[in-house]
């Protein structure tokens, strides 16, 4: 299985979008420079 990843972004932030709606985001990091490390640390 290949799994590809994909970070959303909004105001240089990590979120989720809810069901694909800007206005409805969780910020899950302020950083996604360190975000994007972090995948890759875990491989």
């Amino acid at each position: 299985m290949l799994l590809i990843p994909a970070i959303d972004l909004k105001d240089g932030k990590c979120v989720r979008l809810r069901q694909g709606r800007m206005e409805e985001t969780t910020v899950f990091s302020e950083d996604p420079i360190a975000m994007a490390g972090r995948w890759v640390e875990e491989g």
